[in-house]
């Protein structure tokens, strides 16, 4: 038997979700104010119920109150008694608190290596070339054995890149200076904004975001992203990316499966699409299209379905539209294409009815078993079995301490990695230097000795000619003047004077 769980209705009809084909993806998409969250939170909590694991991003910070039984008032039981729901009762889901601060909830941490040059490119927003050289810098480490684990790898391996253009620019192509202090500078601001804390240890394992509690329940990560949608839009959507991605990588084909492995909600998804570049589009089309044969179903959530590319729209199965303003014209042509995405219903005007919807009211299309479209309904989604709104602080600490995963996440790792290896690499360089200019200036200094010392000995060598020479006259003078005398006698002896 199929299963399935109630999304909402209206006085004639009831709109059934199959969960055989919650991997062909979705969308829940409408203007401000008009219940997107709540729907978001009906889904997460049906899908918990039937055993699914979930990941959500709170960008608001309201969906914490899923961990919290809701209470009625005569809102909720008029529509309970609306859409004729049978034995509805408040309940709490289980939920796992997550927050890449640490405030909210566990840490979240992944490595520079494994979110790759392509998600890192676009988190920097670097020009083409620019983006060949922190190819260049992973191929670099790859082929040196060094681990790229958080910034400072990889500020020293571009520092060393630089050190060494001219012998590295032969095997990885031109280097240039510029582009590394511009990768550089790019790098600061992004660690200004919060980013030297996504990346480091320990990883993100994936097997801890889709786990089951006692009860077979499907435990809801909840992922708080309100300061960091505040400081950096881009590391919250390099973030979602890479975990689709590591998803595809990582988990086994299933084929068809009576209900999913795995569900994500992504909200404000137009953020994963801004100022992408082409490669990174198709990277995320082509993930979205192949992993739903691993069992995951992604749902983007979003202001308007043309914030989707439309290679990606026409892969979503299940489509929630809740009301759209038209005031000016392109948001009447807005209303326009949107209603032509659906599967028409002769008894309902879809364009029109997109206007005219009510908060918590919504134009639904779901795929039947078959996986075809089902006929757009007008439909109030059903209200939530657990609280409308955000726990109190208390609260949420209390859940967070009582987490199976406490004290996993919160003590980080600092293995040796490119950072440790460059630096010990140029302190050996540095002592070598060190020790080959004290050789040198040794070798200086005994070649000084010794020319000294010839000089010395040079100098002795003519003192004592000199003096000898000086002997020698002397002597040849004392030779020449006692011998005219011993002449002079014997010459006077033979005259007789």
């Amino acid at each position: 038997m199929a299963v399935q769980f109630l999304i909402g209705g209206n006085e004639q009809t009831q709109v059934h979700f199959s969960a055989k084909t919650a991997n062909r993806h979705g969308m829940i998409a409408g203007a401000t104010g008009t219940g997107k969250t709540v729907t978001l939170q009906i889904l997460a909590e049906n899908f918990s119920r039937i055993g699914v694991p979930v990941f959500l991003a709170d960008v608001k910070g309201d969906l914490s109150g899923l961990a919290s039984a809701g209470k009625m008032n005569k809102k909720i039981q008029s529509r309970i008694d609306t859409i004729k729901i049978d034995n509805f009762s408040n309940h709490a889901s289980p939920v796992l608190f997550w927050d890449l601060f640490g405030k909210k909830g566990h840490p979240v941490h992944t490595t520079i290596s494994e979110m790759g040059p392509l998600l890192l490119s676009n988190l920097l927003e670097l020009n083409e070339v620019q983006t060949g050289i922190l190819y260049s810098a992973f191929a670099i480490a790859d082929d040196n054995g060094m681990l790229l684990l958080d910034l400072k790898d990889l500020r020293s391996m571009l520092n060393w890149m630089g050190q060494n253009a001219k012998d590295l620019s032969m095997e990885y192509g031109n280097i240039s200076a510029a582009s590394i202090g511009a990768i550089q500078r790019r790098l600061m601001i992004l660690e200004q904004q919060g980013a030297e804390k996504l990346f480091a240890e320990p990883a993100l394992q994936l097997s801890d975001l889709m786990i089951t509690d006692f009860s077979g329940q499907g435990v809801i990560s909840i992922m708080d992203v309100t300061k960091l949608l505040q400081k950096s839009p881009r590391v919250y959507a390099s973030f979602l990316i890479w975990l689709l991605a590591e998803l595809y990588e990582q988990l086994p084909e299933v084929g068809d499966a009576e209900k999913p492995k795995m569900v994500l909600f992504f909200d404000e998804a137009h953020l994963l699409f801004d100022r992408a570049p082409r490669s990174l589009i198709d990277k995320i089309e082509q993930v979205v299209r192949l992993i739903r044969s691993k069992g995951v179903g992604i749902y983007f959530i979003s202001q308007s379905p043309l914030d989707i590319p439309e290679d990606i729209m026409g892969q979503l199965g299940t489509k929630i539209q809740h009301a759209l303003r038209a005031f000016t014209p392109k948001e009447k042509k807005t209303v326009k294409l949107v209603a032509e995405t659906f599967r028409e219903n002769p008894s309902l005007d879809t364009r029109t009815a997109i206007t005219e919807l009510k908060t918590g009211e919504a134009l639904v299309s779901v795929l039947d078993d078959n996986g075809a479209p089902t006929p757009v309904e007008r439909a109030l989604i059903c209200p939530p079995a657990s609280r409308i709104g955000p726990l109190k602080k208390a609260e949420r600490d209390e859940i967070i301490n009582r987490s199976p995963l406490k004290g996993r996440y919160e003590q980080l790792i600092d293995r040796e990695s490119a950072y440790e290896i460059l630096k010990k690499r140029a302190e050996q360089e540095r002592q070598l230097e060190q020790q080959t200019r004290q050789a040198e200036a040794e070798a200086k200094a005994r070649a000084k000795a010794e020319k000294a010392a010839a000089r010395s000995r040079s100098s002795g060598r003519q003192r004592q000619s000199y003096a000898e020479s000086m002997t020698k006259s002397v002597l040849r003078s004392v030779g020449s003047s006692l011998g005219r005398q011993i002449v002079r006698g014997i010459m006077k002896t033979l005259l007789g004077k």
